[in-house]
C-alpha cells in the first residue's frame, strides 16, 4: 500500500510537469489526489489494520494508479514525453512495471512475483529472506568472499537471492587464477558441503571442512584415537573460519558496510568494493607496522611516537630488546 501511494504521488508529479506549458489554456486532468492521499491515511494510520481493510485499500490505490497512467499514456501519444526530465522519465518506467507485479498479485491473492520491485528510487533491490531474529527479510546486496591470509577477495556481488553453494567452486578458481595453485584447505559454512562441492574439491585434492556425510562412526577401541583426532580437525577448521565472519563485522562497524548511501547499482557495487579494499590496505598497513617494531626491537632503535591533540605532545618510546 506504501508503494502504491508513492507511485501515485510520482505520477501525478509527472501528469503535472506534462500540463505545465497549457495552464490556462487547457483543463487540467483530473487526479481525485486529495481524495486518494485521505482514503491511504484512513488504513495507513490504523494501529493494525485487518486483512480486509488493507486489500481494500490496496484495491483503491491501484484504481488511482491505473487512472493517471491511462492519463499519462494519453499525454505520451501527443508528443509530450521530452517534456520530462530523465528523473520522471526513470520513475515513469518503474511505475509501469510495479503497477503490473501489484495488480498480478492483488487478483492472484498473492505475496510472491519474480523480480519484485520494493523501491521506485531503487528498482534493482530485491527482498531477501534470511529467517533472522532480528530481521526476517534483508534489502541489499549479496556477496560473496574469500579470505586468504587475512586479505579478501569479493568474488561476486548479486542483488538477486541465490545460493551461495554454486560460487564455491568459481572462488576456488579465482584462487587458482590469483596464486597459480589449488588451496589445501577450504573452511566453508555448511551451506557449501553440498555433495558436488565435495567431488569437486576432492578430484583436486582439497580439503573441505566439516565432517563427512551419512551417519556418524560408532566409537570404538581401534577408531577412538582417530575419531578424536578427525573432531579436533573439525574444530580446528571451525575456529580459523570464525575470521570471514570478523571481517563481515569489521566491515560493518569501522568501513560503512552496514549503511551504503549510493543509491544507483553500480555505484553500490564500487562502494562495497572500496570498502574492502581499504580493509586490505589496513591490513598492510599492520603488517608493515609490524615489520617496523620488529626490526627496531631487534636493532634496539629508539623511536619517538607523535599525537595529534589540542596541543603538540609527544612521548618518547624505548623498544626494549
Amino acid at each position: 500500500m506504501n508503494l502504491l501511494n508513492d507511485a501515485r504521488e510520482k505520477t501525478e508529479e509527472i501528469i503535472d510537469a506534462m500540463h505545465a506549458p497549457f495552464i490556462g489554456e487547457k483543463r487540467k486532468p483530473r487526479t481525485y489526489r486529495q481524495k486518494a492521499r485521505k482514503d491511504y491515511l484512513a488504513v495507513a494510520k490504523q494501529k493494525k489494520p485487518g486483512y480486509k481493510k488493507i486489500r481494500k485499500a490496496i484495491g483503491k490505490q491501484l484504481r488511482y494508479l491505473n487512472r493517471n497512467l491511462q492519463t499519462i499514456e494519453k499525454r505520451v501519444k501527443a508528443s509530450l514525453l521530452q517534456l520530462l526530465t530523465k528523473r520522471m522519465y526513470r520513475n515513469l518506467l518503474v511505475v509501469q512495471e510495479l503497477y503490473r507485479q501489484q495488480l498480478w498479485m492483488h487478483e492472484t491473492r498473492s505475496h510472491k512475483i519474480a523480480d519484485r520491485i520494493v523501491s521506485i528510487s531503487q528498482p534493482h533491490v530485491r527482498p531477501i529472506v534470511r529467517g533472522k531474529a532480528k530481521s526476517k527479510v534483508e534489502f541489499g546486496a549479496k556477496i560473496s568472499v574469500s579470505l586468504v591470509n587475512g586479505f579478501s577477495f569479493v568474488d561476486r556481488i548479486s542483488w538477486d537471492n541465490y545460493n551461495e553453494s554454486g560460487d564455491l567452486k568459481s572462488q576456488i578458481e579465482g584462487y587458482r587464477n590469483r596464486f597459480w595453485f589449488y588451496p589445501e584447505s577450504v573452511h566453508a559454512d555448511q551451506i557449501y558441503r553440498t555433495r558436488k562441492n565435495r567431488r569437486y574439491c576432492k578430484e583436486n585434492g582439497i580439503r573441505l571442512s566439516g565432517p563427512p556425510l551419512g551417519r556418524p562412526k560408532k566409537v570404538t577401541e581401534a577408531n577412538a584415537s582417530e575419531l578424536k583426532h578427525d573432531r579436533r580437525i573439525h574444530r580446528q577448521d571451525e575456529i580459523d573460519r570464525i575470521a570471514i565472519e570478523g571481517k563481515f563485522g569489521q566491515g560493518k562497524r569501522r568501513f560503512t558496510l552496514d549503511r551504503i548511501m549510493a543509491k544507483l547499482a553500480k555505484t553500490s557495487e564500487a562502494t562495497i568494493v572500496i570498502s574492502f579494499i581499504v580493509m586490505n590496505l589496513e591490513k598492510i598497513l599492520s603488517a608493515l607496522l609490524y615489520f617496523l617494531l620488529s626490526y627496531c626491537r631487534m636493532c634496539r632503535i629508539p623511536l619517538r611516537v607523535y599525537a595529534a591533540g589540542g596541543r603538540n605532545r609527544h612521548w618518547d618510546m624505548q623498544i626494549a630488546a
